[in-house]
């Protein structure tokens, strides 16, 4: 006997990028035939091959059991011919013509073999469940299957005369091994659809943690990226303290190896301005480095007075030199649910490039400001200037990703695009305008947060 055999990897339709299977309007051509139809035409040889087989159990040559197996393998050819294994349609209804051909084949031959006294009668129970290993997609094959081997065999037993009873016995073992043949199909398939979703779960899962791990490294970049562009400043705000501490070095240095007397009150003045030299220094150090360092915090509660205090400290180096600075936050403003650090880094964004805005108005009567107000149940920050606004074709795009208007040396065209995220990110939104009294404004909204 011969069977067509379809592994399951030449069992897998082929599905077009957008996982519809395409109609084929023509058979492709023979050197792109796929392993279905391959496997088509080798079983076909063998089903021909097999006819030695027939010999054996008869004990001479069957024109008739040859007839039979020709048959069954041109069946194979014309179905391995017109098959599109690319089109869903196409492979259904050649999974369902080979189990009929194969069941009414095999049918004929155990009729020109002997018919229940054939070698081969005994194997109509096996013949659904050897559908249902070669079709394992498609339980179709095993009901069409089925349902022609228990007739097949029942037609046989009633034509010899066999009583009902074992007419009835064999249609129903027959029928009962094609269901159970059925029922492993479908769990086979919903086994492989839990795998295939486990899989693609396991994708996705991936992928977002590659992009989770992009965004934390974009925010870091432009957190450098903004360090970069305050170094002049922090150069400046560290170059004073460390003067006056090396000046006080220098004259203690000088009062104690000369030897005069230096009253008690004028040596704990010197320590104390050195003292409070070490700790500005410290402080500004402290900032940059809790402001620049990746963080994976959760959201938390967090107070939006400590916030913009945090930003402002970082801020002031960069402004004044260019604007005065003014915080005017609510007292019992509500807390928001954040990230204290990435909300800081979006203020922080924001006011460095108030700062560049202002920059060439220079500081005299130059302002930003930051007022912080509960509106309902959103808490609501504004940072403002008093400079020349958003022209008004920048100001729809504003937000895009590597736009910007500065120069290379000052701009990234990042921080406006992760801050708007970053905000996002928290329940809030952030939208720019221009103040009908001139100037630039950005409004941060966050809903009053829910944490316990």
């Amino acid at each position: 006997m011969g069977w067509p055999s379809v592994s399951r990897s030449s069992a897998r339709a082929h599905p077009e990028p957008s996982g519809v299977w395409s109609v084929g309007s023509a058979p492709a051509s023979p050197e792109k035939w796929g392993p279905r139809r391959k496997m088509l035409l080798l079983f076909a040889a063998g089903v021909l091959s097999q006819y030695s087989l027939d010999v054996l159990a008869l004990g001479h040559n069957s024109l008739q059991a040859l007839a039979v197996r020709i048959v069954w393998s041109l069946g194979m050819v014309t179905s391995a011919l017109l098959l599109d294994e690319r089109a869903e349609s196409s492979v259904r209804l050649h999974t369902a013509f080979q189990s009929a051909v194969a069941s009414l084949s095999f049918a004929a031959l155990v009729l020109v073999t002997g018919a229940t006294a054939s070698a081969y009668f005994h194997f109509f129970p096996c013949i659904p469940l050897i559908v249902c290993l070669l079709y394992p997609r498609d339980s179709t094959a095993a009901t069409v299957s089925g349902a022609l081997c228990g007739a097949g065999a029942a037609g046989l037993l009633w034509v010899e005369g066999r009583p009902a009873s074992e007419v009835l016995l064999w249609a129903g073992v027959v029928v009962t091994v094609a269901l159970i043949g059925a029922y492993g199909v479908h769990r086979f398939r919903e086994a492989q659809r839990a795998e295939n979703e486990g899989r693609l779960e396991r994708a996705r899962r991936e992928a977002l943690e590659t992009l989770a791990i992009s965004e934390r490294r974009r925010a870091h970049s432009e957190k450098l990226a903004t360090i970069g562009q305050l170094a002049a400043s922090v150069m400046h705000e560290i170059n004073n303290p460390v003067a006056f501490i090396g000046a006080n070095l220098d004259y203690l240095e000088r009062e104690v190896l000369s030897g005069a007397e230096v009253s008690r009150e004028e040596l704990a003045e010197v320590f104390r301005e050195t003292r409070a030299g070490v700790e500005r220094v410290r402080q500004i150090i402290a900032d940059l480095r809790g402001f620049s360092r990746m963080d994976e915090e959760e959201p938390t509660e967090c107070a939006l007075a400590d916030v913009v205090s945090d930003a402002a400290r970082i801020a002031r180096l960069r402004l004044q030199h260019v604007a005065r600075l003014e915080v005017d936050i609510a007292e019992n403003l509500p807390p928001v649910l954040a990230v204290r650090r990435r909300l800081a880094q979006v203020l922080l964004n924001l006011l460095v490039n108030a700062g560049d805005a202002l920059e060439a108005r220079g500081r005299h009567g130059s302002e930003v400001r930051i007022t912080g107000r509960r509106e309902g149940e959103r808490v609501v920050l504004r940072v403002e200037d008093n400079g020349p606004g958003f022209p008004p074709h920048v100001l729809p795009r504003l937000f895009e990703t590597f736009f910007t208007t500065k120069g290379p040396e000052k701009g990234t065209g990042l921080g406006l695009a992760l801050s708007r995220e970053m905000v996002e990110q928290f329940g809030g939104s952030l939208v720019a305008e221009n103040r009908e009294e001139g100037g630039a404004r950005l409004r941060l909204e966050f809903p009053v947060s829910a944490a316990p």
